[in-house]
């Protein structure tokens, strides 16, 4: 492996956590592991692991675009990581308060029900 893609692993566990990178990890096969290689170095050991935007930043900037976009599956996962990242819940309301304005009340309002959902399960697991 490359020393990005090392790199983007350990980014990658640190926002996401061990126990999501393990699963993954266990899950991939012949037919994926191109793909898991792409986003370990290209999302995680380039993007991620830039020191330019902090984490916090990102994970706002990443929940934000993916509600803009309507890529709603990945916000549970990124609402998750958000307390890897430092990004409080009021950061995230914030983000897509801007979604919301720039990119449509509909795409916010799913938003915000994924993650006030994400929110009670991670609070019930406390």
């Amino acid at each position: 492996m490359t020393d990005r893609y090392d790199t983007g692993m350990a980014v990658r566990r640190k926002v996401l956590g061990d126990a999501h990178v393990d699963r993954a990890e266990a899950t991939k096969s012949d037919f994926d592991a191109p793909f898991q290689t792409l986003i370990t170095e290209g999302a995680w050991g380039t993007v991620w692991a830039s020191e330019a935007i902090p984490l916090r930043e990102r994970s706002m900037l990443t929940l934000a675009l993916l509600a803009a976009t309507g890529n709603f599956e990945e916000i549970p996962m990124h609402i998750r990581a958000c307390a890897r990242t430092g990004a409080t819940r009021q950061d995230v309301q914030e983000a897509f308060q801007h979604v919301a304005i720039y990119a449509g009340v509909p795409r916010a309002n799913h938003a915000i029900k994924l993650a006030r959902q994400t929110w009670a399960e991670m609070d019930a697991d406390d």
